[in-house]
């Protein structure tokens, strides 16, 4: 049996504004994403590539168009949950371009409170915190503060965060912009592994051209609308 799409994205649009002030920054964007695969979005500022990421991530509502997340129709004209904490904490993990690691905690307690926030108890969220560091090779880094911590080693962190609550979906913004090249190329390794051994769909909004050979499909974006053909890879 073939497998389903984790992410289905049917007609999406979303204009910002009214009459002659309204921006259409998403034109019926269509496009599924798989298990195991990592998705590239690029295009130039204001293409709509953060609009489709934070649509995804539930946290922008669109305009007209329907939305499946793992399986559930979660937006077809409206929300369909009246949730959308719930929602994001069971299905989707966000990795940022800055880390956004908490300062006042450690690596494993950052990665922890993720799961604290879902329910975990404290020594539940802490074993599963030090597992998924362990997992991504930065578990003698566990004890540091975000301060004490290389840019990957920070960005490792912050993919472990992204696991913890076992998200069938990763939503990456440009996460190896501050990266040099072998650093950005390490953690595209990381997302790899992730995609493939825990059957995660992931999707990286980039610029960053030092990566795009490392995507299954990269879909371009210009004014709102996808430009290549969902098959077309860079």
């Amino acid at each position: 049996m073939a497998e389903q799409p984790v992410v289905e994205l049917e007609a999406i649009s979303k204009h910002f504004g009214e009459g002659s002030a309204r921006v259409d920054a998403l034109r019926e964007v269509s496009f599924d994403v798989f298990p195991g695969t990592v998705i590239g979005l690029r295009g130039p500022s204001g293409s709509g590539k953060s609009t489709v990421l934070n649509i995804i991530g539930c946290i922008l509502e669109p305009n007209s168009g329907r939305m499946r997340l793992n399986g559930e129709l979660v937006y077809d004209g409206r929300w369909l949950r009246t949730d959308l904490r719930s929602l994001r904490l069971e299905k989707i993990g966000f990795i940022f371009q800055s880390h956004n690691l908490l300062p006042f905690l450690n690596a494993w307690e950052n990665v922890a409170v993720a799961r604290i926030l879902a329910g975990a108890s404290p020594q539940q969220a802490k074993d599963r915190a030090l597992e998924l560091l362990t997992y991504l090779g930065v578990e003698r880094r566990q004890d540091a503060m975000p301060g004490e911590l290389s840019g990957g080693e920070a960005q490792r962190v912050a993919i472990a965060r992204a696991l913890a609550n076992d998200p069938r979906i990763i939503l990456a913004d440009e996460p190896t912009a501050a990266l040099d090249s072998q650093r950005a190329g390490a953690v595209m390794d990381l997302l790899r592994k992730v995609a493939t051994e825990r059957r995660t769909a992931v999707i990286v909004v980039t610029h960053d051209e030092k990566i795009f050979n490392r995507f299954d499909q990269i879909h371009s974006l210009r004014d709102g609308a996808i430009q290549l053909p969902a098959s077309e890879a860079a």
